[in-house]
C-alpha cells in the first residue's frame, strides 16, 4: 500500500487513497529532517496544510520540481506515512527500498547547501563542492539507501538549483561516502560483500537507534519485524541473523552435472585413484 501526494491545476496538494496497484508514475524526495514540529506530517494534510511551517518549503520544491519533470505525483516520508499507525509504518519502512527504486525521479534536496547566486542555471562547481561534502544528507542513516535503490538521484541546493546526479557527482560522493563508483552507477549490491555494505553505514546517523538497523534492510534484501524500543543491539543482532539465515547461496545458478551425485555420473568414482593413500590405510588399519 502507498499513498502520494497529487497536485492539482491550481497548484494545490493533496493525498490519494491508498494505492496497491496500477500505481502512476512518481517523483520521491531524499532529505534529512529537521525538528518534528517543523515537519509537515499525515495529520496536517488531513486537517489542511500548514504554510507556516519550516518543512512546507520542501514539499513546494518537491511539487514544482516534479511539475518540470511532467510528474502529477510524488512522495514525501514526513507526510505520506501515517506514523500513528504502527502496522502502516512497518510495512511502509519494510517497502522503502523498492519505493525510492521505483520512482521515476528522486530528488535530494540538501536544504545545508545555498548558491550565492541563485539565477545560475549550471552554477560552478567550485561555489557549492564544499558545502556539498559537508552537507548533513551524507551523515544520515536512511539516506543511504534513497542514494543506492533509484537508478538515478539529482541532488538541487536548498533554493531548488540543480547540481548534478549520482552519475555526474559520482567521484565527489564515493569520495565522501567511500562507496563504490560501481555501487553508485547501479552495479547489484549483492556483488559487494556484507562487511562491505555494513561499513557503508557504519558513520551514518539516526534519531532512534534500531533505525540504524531498520534503515539497511533494502541493502541486504531481508525482511524483519520492527520492535521500536528493543534498542540498537538487539536490532543490529536480528538484522545479522536475517542476512546470514537468508538462503541466497541456494537461488545461484550451478552446473547441473557439477555434484558428485549427479544422475549421469553416478557409475563414475567419486575419489581419484591413488590419491589419499596414507590416510585411508590408516583408517583401514
Amino acid at each position: 500500500m502507498m499513498r502520494l501526494l497529487q497536485i492539482d491545476e491550481n497548484g494545490e496538494l493533496s493525498l490519494t487513497n491508498d494505492l496497491i496497484n496500477n500505481i502512476p508514475p512518481y517523483a520521491i524526495l531524499s532529505h534529512t529532517w529537521g525538528e518534528d514540529h517543523e515537519e509537515v506530517s499525515f495529520i496536517d494534510l488531513t486537517r489542511g496544510l500548514r504554510r507556516t511551517k519550516a518543512g512546507y518549503e520542501k514539499l513546494r520544491f518537491c511539487a514544482k520540481q516534479a511539475t518540470c519533470d511532467g510528474l502529477q505525483y510524488f512522495w514525501v516520508d514526513t507526510c505520506c506515512i501515517n506514523k500513528e499507525n504502527n502496522t502502516e509504518l512497518s510495512e511502509a519502512i519494510s517497502s522503502m527500498y523498492r519505493w525510492y527504486n521505483k520512482a521515476a525521479k528522486c530528488y535530494a534536496y540538501l536544504s545545508d547547501v545555498l548558491i550565492p547566486d541563485v539565477n545560475q542555471v549550471s552554477p560552478s562547481l567550485q561555489l557549492w563542492e564544499p558545502a556539498f561534502r559537508n552537507s548533513r544528507w551524507f551523515t544520515r542513516g536512511w539516506t543511504l539507501q534513497e542514494l543506492l535503490a533509484p537508478p538515478s538521484v539529482e541532488f538541487f541546493c536548498s533554493k531548488g538549483t540543480r547540481l548534478g546526479d549520482k552519475r555526474s557527482l559520482g567521484q565527489q560522493i564515493h569520495e565522501i561516502t567511500r562507496i563504490p563508483v560501481q555501487a553508485l552507477q547501479g552495479a547489484p549490491l549483492a556483488k559487494f560483500t556484507i562487511d562491505e555494505r555494513m561499513s557503508w553505514a557504519k558513520m551514518r546517523q539516526t534519531m532512534r537507534g534500531e533505525d540504524k538497523a531498520y534503515s539497511l534492510l533494502g541493502l541486504f534484501d531481508v525482511s524483519m519485524p520492527l520492535i521500536y524500543g528493543e534498542g540498537e543491539e538487539k536490532a543490529f543482532r536480528r538484522l545479522q541473523k536475517e542476512i546470514h539465515d537468508d538462503n541466497s547461496l541456494d537461488r545461484l545458478p550451478y552446473a547441473i552435472e557439477a555434484p558428485f551425485n549427479s544422475f549421469t555420473t553416478q557409475h563414475k568414482s567419486v575419489y581419484l585413484d591413488n590419491t589419499r593413500v596414507d590416510l585411508l590405510n590408516d583408517i583401514y588399519a
